[in-house]
């Protein structure tokens, strides 16, 4: 189920980066304080990145991901990236430490990689609805309904309505 929901966003996230060019993929945007569209989408993939490499040693560490400034910058390399998360991400839950700081860890928790998986998610609609803003200047691009959406939002709004 939660593989499931994440292979749905990313392909809410393709959908759109096939409608973009790599002129509007690299806009520096005022609604995102200048960021690109491409900065928030190498953003979403490598916290995913980060989990995956680090799955096996059980130590996961945001801080440290590997910046890829190629996924940015160009269309063709973040669905590269975004396939081969997919086609990795299938691994068991198992037990891992989340730390926290660049130099040394501020912070070491316990968590597991379904929690960490949920995080990524949530971390990625959070950061679709940024791009949303960026991206509903241009008419001509058609979003997922609930692009940027969290699933809690979706719930309730539903419940409104009834």
């Amino acid at each position: 189920m939660l593989v499931s929901a994440i292979q749905k966003n990313f392909g809410e996230i393709i959908t759109l980066l096939d409608q973009l060019d790599n002129q509007k993929y690299t806009f520096c945007n005022p609604e995102l304080s200048n960021a690109t569209i491409g900065e928030h989408t190498r953003h979403i993939i490598e916290l995913y990145q980060c989990l995956l490499e680090n799955y096996e040693l059980g130590i996961v560490n945001y801080d440290k991901r590997k910046r890829n400034l190629s996924i940015q910058n160009s269309i063709e390399e973040a669905k590269k990236a975004i396939a081969a998360i997919i086609d990795n991400i299938h691994l068991p839950n198992k037990n891992l430490t989340l730390e926290d700081g660049i130099q040394k860890a501020n912070f070491s928790i316990p968590t597991n990689y379904f929690r960490e998986l949920l995080y990524n998610l949530e971390h990625s609609i959070h950061h679709q609805a940024l791009i949303k803003v960026a991206v509903l200047k241009y008419k001509e691009i058609i979003l997922a309904e609930n692009f940027g959406i969290a699933k809690s939002t979706i719930e309730y709004k539903s419940q409104c309505v009834q």
